[in-house]
């Protein structure tokens, strides 16, 4: 799978194409018509680029990009706008999308603009998110829904080597070779101080999940 795509538009005729079209390049694609259904899909994926229109009831197009990008998300969105509308395109950029598409447009052209944005911020991203928290790598702080995470010296350390490994397993053994420490148990103990920070239910972790025999590993789902 390329990626996981989220199209956001009310024209139900265009999100049924783009889904199609998206999904037979080897995108997973997941369709919202307004801002509220894509705010709830925020809430359980971690998209991996947004095409979104201008002109939605609700919330517009500007308005939801702004309001993301206040929110610390930096996913790359490509607004879809009318061929004069050269206002929406304005104010769209200057919202935080990363590009702009006048329609009609041609679909491999949308194509391209995806996969090269995807990879713009594969090469460039300083964060990494995991529902409704951010990681700024640069800066080494935790933000969950603009609000600055209180973090131990050794829970920042932690956290910080994880990130760097999304996704991936780290063993016991080399979380505690790079916390520089010589006890495993010590590895367990940052794990469950972590956990309390940004686990709904510390007991039953979904960001930081034990991989039974192998260790730990942060996931974004």
């Amino acid at each position: 799978m390329v990626g996981h795509l989220l199209v956001v538009d009310d024209d139900k005729r265009l999100r049924q194409l783009l889904k199609q079209y998206l999904t037979q390049a080897g995108f997973l694609v997941s369709v919202a018509e307004d801002c509220i259904q894509a705010q709830e899909l925020f809430q359980l994926f971690i998209f991996d680029a947004v095409i979104m229109d201008v002109m939605m009831p609700h919330k517009n197009g500007v308005e939801y990009t702004q309001e993301l990008r206040q929110k610390g998300i930096q996913t790359p969105i490509l607004m879809l706008t009318a061929m004069g509308d050269v206002a929406s395109r304005i104010n769209g950029l200057e919202a935080g999308a990363d590009d702009y598409l006048p329609k009609p447009f041609d679909p491999k052209e949308l194509l391209l603009r995806i996969k090269n944005l995807m990879k713009h911020q594969q090469s460039f991203s300083d964060t990494v998110s995991f529902g409704d928290f951010t990681y700024i790598k640069s800066k080494k702080s935790l933000i969950n829904q603009n609000i600055p995470v209180s973090l131990t010296g050794a829970e920042q350390q932690l956290l910080d080597i994880l990130v760097q490994s999304v996704d991936s397993v780290l063993t016991r053994e080399e979380l505690a070779q790079k916390l520089k420490t010589d006890s495993i148990r010590t590895v367990d103990v940052q794990i469950t101080r972590l956990r309390r920070k940004i686990e709904k239910d510390p007991k039953h972790p979904v960001w930081i999940q034990s991989i039974r025999g192998q260790g730990y590993k942060l996931v974004r789902l």
